[in-house]
C-alpha cells in the first residue's frame, strides 16, 4: 500500500508539473511561429491582439509560478492520502491566469491606442521616447515598497499556503486569483516592456522571462531585481537623452 501511494504521488506530481511545462512550451512555440510571420503581428483588431497577449502572459509567467503549482499540488496530494478532498492544481492555475487574462485585455486596448497614435515604432523619435519612458518607469518601480511586498509573496510558496489556504474547488480558484494579484503587482511594468522593445521581439520576451524567474526563485533574487531596475533606468534615460540630443 505505501508503494502504491508513493506511485500515485509521483504520478500526480508528474502530471501537474509536466502539464504546466507542456503548456508553457506550446505557448513559446506558438509565439516563435507567430514571430517568424512578419505580417501576423501587425493586426490591430482587439481579438488578435488579445490572443497574442494572452499567449505571451502564459509563456512568460508560467515558469516563475511553477513553485506555487508544486507546493499547491504537494499539499493536496498529502490531503488525499489522508482521505481529505482533493483539488487538481489546474484549478489553482485557472484562477492565476484569470488575472493575467484580464491584464492581456487591458494590454490589447493599450496596444490599439498606441498604434492609432503611431507610438509603437521604436524607430521613430516619439516611439523611442515612449519606450525610454516605459524602461525608466519599470526600473524605478523595482525599488518601490509595493514591488518589495509583492515580490516577498512571490518568493514564498509555503507562506502563501499557510496564510491563504481555502478549501474546495472554488477556494483553489480564489487562491489562484490571490496569487495572481500579487504576481501582477510584482510584474505588471515588466510585462509592459514589450511596448518598448517591440511586441514580438522574442529575445526580449525570453530575457524578461528569465529575469522574472531569477528574481522570484534564486537566492538573492530581490537584489538582482533592484540591480536590473537600475539598469533599466540607465538604458531608458539614455534613449530619452539621445533623442533630445
Amino acid at each position: 500500500m505505501p508503494n502504491s501511494n508513493l506511485w500515485k504521488i509521483r504520478r500526480d506530481q508528474t502530471i501537474s508539473v509536466g502539464g504546466a511545462i507542456a503548456i508553457a512550451a506550446f505557448a513559446w512555440l506558438w509565439l516563435a511561429r507567430l514571430g517568424w510571420d512578419v505580417h501576423s503581428h501587425h493586426s490591430t483588431d482587439f481579438a488578435g491582439a488579445f490572443l497574442v497577449w494572452t499567449v505571451m502572459m502564459t509563456a512568460m509567467m508560467l515558469p516563475s509560478t511553477l513553485p506555487f503549482v508544486q507546493a499547491f499540488g504537494a499539499e493536496h496530494r498529502r490531503r488525499r492520502a489522508h482521505h481529505l478532498p482533493f483539488v487538481p492544481a489546474g484549478v489553482f492555475l485557472a484562477g492565476y491566469f484569470a488575472i493575467w487574462t484580464g491584464f492581456s485585455a487591458v494590454a490589447a486596448l493599450v496596444q490599439q491606442a498606441l498604434h492609432r497614435a503611431a507610438l509603437l515604432s521604436p524607430m521613430s523619435a516619439t516611439g523611442s521616447a515612449v519606450g525610454g519612458g516605459i524602461l525608466v518607469a519599470a526600473g524605478v518601480y523595482q525599488w518601490t515598497p509595493l514591488k518589495d511586498a509583492c515580490l516577498r509573496h512571490c518568493r514564498s510558496p509555503l507562506s502563501f499556503l499557510l496564510s491563504d489556504w481555502r478549501e474546495g474547488w472554488l477556494g483553489a480558484f480564489r487562491m489562484g486569483i490571490d496569487h495572481g494579484l500579487f504576481c501582477l503587482g510584482c510584474c505588471w511594468l515588466l510585462m509592459a516592456l514589450p511596448f518598448a522593445a517591440g511586441l514580438m521581439n522574442l529575445l526580449w520576451m525570453a530575457a524578461i522571462t528569465v529575469f522574472i524567474l531569477v528574481e522570484k526563485t534564486a537566492p538573492g533574487g530581490q537584489w538582482f531585481g533592484k540591480i536590473g531596475g537600475a539598469a533599466l533606468v540607465g538604458v531608458g534615460t539614455w534613449m530619452i537623452v539621445s533623442i533630445a540630443g
